[in-house]
């Protein structure tokens, strides 16, 4: 198998669609969402809009999770303000990954434990397809046993993000 290293600079500048992450030179490709990825995203979304207008929604938003090695692409995150650029380059205040059925765990976990170093105070973990919610800090993955998704001011029923599933 040959691997071909990418500049950070190469991958910044270059549209991949879908969008595709950037780790210590590789570009990694994402698994894209199916219908129920799809409508849990678009319930996040719709939620923030609606109850906290006040905050900022980005799907899909490029961060700079390692400067200069790693770029990832969380299928949400929340800023408290608007970075105002193109590649987000500080923490944003929460990140949401939503599996997808071809998720790797080891993968999901490496990324939210290299979103946890990089400085984002919440980490939300959301299972479509088992309706399952989980939070991940201090390395580990702790399922939401209450009704409610909690970052801060943000209180979210888990019903909103699992509805029309």
């Amino acid at each position: 198998m040959n691997t071909v290293l990418v500049s950070l600079a190469e991958y910044l500048d270059t549209a991949y669609s879908p969008d595709r992450e950037y780790v210590d030179g590789l570009v990694v490709e994402r698994n894209l969402g199916d219908r129920p990825h799809s409508r849990t995203q678009s319930n996040f979304d719709f939620f923030f809009r609606q109850n906290y207008a006040h905050l900022f929604t980005w799907p899909e938003q490029r961060v700079r999770t390692v400067p200069g090695r790693r770029s990832r692409v969380p299928d949400v995150c929340v800023t408290l303000q608007d970075p105002k650029i193109d590649v987000f380059e500080d923490p944003p205040f929460l990140v949401i990954e939503i599996l997808s059925k071809r998720d790797e765990m080891g993968e999901v976990l490496e990324k939210l434990a290299e979103y946890e170093a990089f400085g984002v105070p919440h980490i939300w973990l959301i299972d479509p397809r088992r309706r399952k919610a989980f939070t991940y800090g201090s390395g580990c993955l702790q399922e939401v046993a209450a009704n409610d998704l909690v970052a801060g001011e943000i209180h979210l029923p888990l019903e909103e993000v699992f509805l029309g599933l």
